[in-house]
């Protein structure tokens, strides 16, 4: 990703050359409608309404999920990224099986209750193993195609399995667009600010910072929620029914190799290659699409002029205003369930 928002937090304003997008969607660039939510510092907790979660054996996982909703019902499959889980979907799972959508929300490798099926696997990381999870999750429970929305490494999955798999997605909704990278694309260096934004990716690249990250995981990533989020102030019930997710045995071991690949750090496994090979010239993606942002995304991200030539069908990109960071399906459930609903409408 080559143009980053940066947040000063002495100033609780954002820099960088991402920045200049709010400007262009307030002209209406694209043609795009620009929506507003709650301002997500004034909406209250809310108390998780997900049923327990299931178990199935699914390539080299037993994944857990939730599901929702009438089985016979279109499948959507809404994918959390780091550091968060699949209570970032506590509000927005409901909401589409209350509107007859088959509703699927796995825990990632490395999250929740999916655990590795044998100590020999890799605790490998790369974007092309979590699509290919997907994939897998979709074959066992006998799944053809799916709606596929997600943020963070969510999105970025749900992005790969778009464009390398479109047969079986039949829409995508992504927070932050179009997040398909490529080691050697990581490996340019950004403008000294965008580098800034980074600073938790260079720390995971030294043994310090994978000890420090074991050692502290919950503090670190209540961390990075409040710089990811810094207008979202979620209560400690909010953030400790998603932190006990982190307690899974490989989820250390599965970030560290996450974003070490992502520097040419750590190898990936050579049966991806021909698959990275291929995201490494950054396929367009032709199935209908949304791409999100909020106007308080404290994270890295690409602006979405950047990205907007990725997108060969149909598309449309949502601003949502109201201090919404980077969690966006959890700090704006209706606007991304509203989206849910209308990719494929």
């Amino acid at each position: 990703m080559t143009h980053i928002h940066f947040r000063d937090p002495g100033r609780r304003r954002f820099l960088g050359f991402a920045a200049l997008s709010t400007a262009a969607f307030d002209l209406g660039l694209f043609g795009r409608p620009v929506q507003a939510a709650t301002p997500s510092g004034s909406r209250p907790a809310v108390a998780s309404v997900l049923p327990a979660p299931r178990q199935i054996d699914a390539g080299p996982l037993s994944v857990g999920y939730v599901e929702m909703g009438p089985a016979n019902g279109p499948v959507v499959m809404l994918l959390h990224g780091w550091p968060y889980d699949i209570h970032s979907f506590a509000e927005v799972a409901p909401m589409l099986a209350a509107g007859g959508y088959r509703v699927v929300v796995p825990y990632l490798r490395g999250y929740g209750t999916t655990l590795f099926r044998s100590a020999a696997t890799p605790r490998n990381a790369q974007q092309a193993v979590l699509a290919t999870d997907a994939i897998a999750l979709m074959d066992a429970l006998g799944i053809r195609k799916a709606i596929f929305a997600g943020f963070d490494w969510g999105a970025r999955t749900a992005d790969i399995v778009a464009a390398l798999w479109p047969e079986r997605c039949t829409g995508l909704v992504s927070v932050s667009g179009y997040l398909i990278g490529s080691q050697q694309a990581n490996a340019a260096p950004l403008p000294p600010k965008a580098e800034l934004s980074w600073w938790y990716q260079f720390y995971f690249a030294t043994e310090r910072g994978r000890q420090g990250y074991a050692r502290n995981t919950k503090d670190f990533n209540r961390l990075i929620w409040q710089l990811a989020s810094p207008q979202w102030h979620f209560d400690d019930t909010t953030y400790d029914r998603s932190a006990r997710a982190f307690d899974n045995p490989d989820h250390v071991a599965v970030v560290i190799h996450n974003y070490r690949w992502r520097l040419g750090l750590a190898d990936g496994e050579r049966h991806y290659d021909a698959l990275e090979k291929r995201l490494a010239a950054f396929p367009s993606i032709t199935v209908p699409a949304i791409t999100m942002e909020g106007d308080a995304n404290g994270a890295p991200h690409p602006a979405p002029e950047t990205y907007r030539g990725r997108f060969a069908g149909r598309y449309e990109h949502r601003l949502i205003r109201g201090g919404i960071g980077h969690n966006l399906p959890q700090e704006a459930p209706a606007a991304f369930a509203d989206a849910v609903r209308a990719v494929v409408s």
